[in-house]
């Protein structure tokens, strides 16, 4: 049975630093991935991502081993990516290879959308949206995280999470009129 995140954390805070490899290894494409939906920008996300183990094994002293690491360390990716795109007057995007999750994990409407054109056409929509509903739809949708964890990492109520992605989901069903 592999340690747990928090385990690990503990070992490194005691000086085992060798244990940080761990934690690298289980994150990096996660966070890499999330980055990239993010910013839609593969060679930023893998700067951003380094920026990200930097500020972790700097600030791993300061982690309360009592939460749950992977909100910390999402939160940790999400902050410098939102400070990226507001220093590049950029927004948030996605990766729209998976478009299909989306919506599928509650309802079909998007079993339709099998042709090229469709999924432009869907992406053109999900750019329109709020930057406020992007990241809950990318983290409960592609990163599978629970309300809970996106909470956490975007530092909002639980229930605050779930009106941000039905409200996204509808303005995306508006937008997009599937």
């Amino acid at each position: 049975m592999p340690i747990s995140d928090e385990k690990l954390v503990k070992l490194v805070q005691k000086g085992n630093t060798d244990e940080y490899e761990k934690l690298v290894t289980r994150y990096q494409e996660k966070l890499y991935r999330y980055l990239v939906y993010l910013t839609r920008e593969p060679d930023e996300s893998e700067d951003l991502l380094q920026d990200t183990f930097i500020a972790v094994y700097k600030n791993i002293h300061k982690f309360n081993t009592k939460l749950k690491f992977s909100s910390w360390i999402y939160r940790i990716a999400h902050n410098n990516a939102i400070n990226y795109l507001k220093k590049s007057s950029k927004t948030l995007s996605f990766d729209f290879l998976n478009l299909g999750n989306i919506l599928a994990k509650e309802d079909k409407t998007l079993e339709k959308m099998e042709n090229e054109e469709t999924k432009e056409m869907v992406r053109k929509c999900l750019d329109k949206l709020p930057n406020k509903y992007k990241s809950p739809l990318v983290l409960f949708y592609f990163e599978d995280k629970t309300y809970q964890e996106i909470s956490d990492i975007l530092r909002i109520s639980t229930n605050n999470v779930g009106v941000l992605i039905n409200r996204g989901k509808k303005s995306m069903k508006e937008l997009c009129k599937i």
